[in-house]
């Protein structure tokens, strides 16, 4: 037989556990309760798309995508990058016009048109693309950016340095973004590496971020840049000549890459 005064204790715990509210202790204080998981089908469709992107699953953002409204620009222009990414350049390439159909004004969009005829070799028509974007976008550093390289590809090496300088003005850090998608594609393919890096060193020595500046020279010399005379002739060096990392640099020789 349960004591009388047990019974009465273990009632009185049964009713203040009910008169509880959801998530108190029957101390007083407030139990630590987690939400559960959002099931990832109840995620609209440009957030599951952009969790795919973001794992490489090109094909399952593009299924993604589709589910959304088909007159959205954004979502056209994001199943266009993830044709891109697989190299499927002439469906990127229908996904970015349509997206510009959709919203004549979408920088974003006419950069991306960019990027394919830069894919392709076809600088003259980058290069034409990157200008109409800038028209709809015009402090974008990333299409500068875009625009320079493009030029640089043409050994257009006076427009290319113009249009990296900007592009630094409007973001000290455009050449040093890694790993995103988003909207915008930014084009940093070159068939000179050695010749481009060279030319980024150059650009950091002249706005006295000296780090980036070496850090890019090595990179051209073990790219295989030879001209060493340079180093000690440009004038974007000259505050870096005394420096014993430069130094260094001048009589190294790294293994090329």
């Amino acid at each position: 037989m349960v004591p009388l005064a047990f019974a009465f204790a273990l009632a009185g715990l049964c009713f203040a556990a009910a008169q509880a509210p959801p998530g108190a202790m029957l101390d007083g204080t407030k139990a630590q309760l987690q939400p559960p998981p959002q099931s990832p089908g109840a995620l609209p469709p440009e957030s599951r798309g952009d969790i795919f992107m973001a794992r490489k699953m090109y094909r399952e953002a593009i299924e993604a995508f589709a589910e959304g409204p088909k007159n959205n620009a954004v979502l056209v222009n994001k199943t266009g990058i993830a044709y891109h990414q697989m190299q499927q350049l002439d469906r990127a390439m229908k996904c970015y016009q349509q997206a510009l159909k959709l919203k004549p004004t979408y920088a974003e969009a006419q950069n991306n048109i960019g990027t394919v005829y830069y894919a392709r070799k076809s600088y003259r028509r980058a290069i034409g693309a990157y200008r109409k974007a800038l028209r709809l976008a015009p402090s974008s550093a990333s299409i500068h950016m875009n625009l320079g390289t493009a030029y640089f590809s043409r050994n257009m090496e006076k427009e290319s340095i113009a249009e990296y300088r900007t592009a630094l003005q409007l973001d000290p850090d455009v050449f040093e973004h890694h790993g995103t998608y988003g909207v915008l594609l930014e084009e940093r393919s070159v068939v000179e590496k050695a010749k481009y890096h060279y030319a980024l060193a150059k650009l950091y020595a002249s706005s006295s971020r000296q780090d980036l500046a070496l850090q890019y020279l090595r990179k051209a010399l073990e790219e295989g840049f030879r001209d060493r005379k340079k180093l000690a002739q440009d004038p974007e060096f000259q505050a870096m000549r005394e420096l014993p990392e430069f130094q260094e640099l001048l009589t190294l020789e790294p293994r090329v890459l």
